[in-house]
């Protein structure tokens, strides 16, 4: 049986999508304030209800919805490494004063390290993939609702 490259293209592409918006954001320097990583749910919840619209279309009528929900997890799971990836090297090596930045909002008696925040950022690429995937598996999944059926009784029959 063919394995669909449904949650690795799409995964790709939304991971570039949030490279890119976060370094627009950077370009305008405004990529520490966490109201603007609002814009990467958005840019996961298009990805993702693409990526599974196409994963159905793709599969037809043998269209599964743990093979569904499972085509979604490695979307955004694709999406998420490799953005945690470019992140962990966006934070060490290309802009080494971006976490002092960030961290400056925080009201924190830790020490926060690069370990921490690149891990954080995975938990939440990882939990909105989550929430995103069976949310929208209810948009694709095929109905449990049967039609009422007049009950016959065993007179009636």
């Amino acid at each position: 049986m063919k394995r669909s490259t449904i949650p690795v293209s799409y995964g790709v592409l939304i991971a570039i999508g949030l490279i890119i918006y976060f370094l627009l954001l950077s370009l305008i320097g405004v990529q520490t304030n966490p109201v603007f990583s609002l814009g990467n749910g958005v840019i996961v919840a298009i990805g993702l209800y693409y990526a599974l619209r196409n994963y159905k279309r793709e599969k037809g009528n043998r269209f599964e919805y743990q093979k569904g929900f499972m085509a979604g997890l490695l979307t955004g799971f694709n999406a998420t490494i490799l953005f945690t990836m470019f992140f962990a090297v966006y934070v060490t090596h290309l802009n080494s004063d971006f976490l002092p930045a960030m961290l400056e909002n925080w009201s924190s008696h830790y020490h926060v390290g690069v370990g921490i925040v690149v891990f954080v950022a995975a938990i939440m690429g990882f939990a909105t993939t989550f929430v995103l995937t069976l949310s929208f598996m209810q948009l694709f999944k095929e109905s449990w609702n049967t039609k009422k059926q007049k009950k016959t009784t065993a007179i009636e029959a």
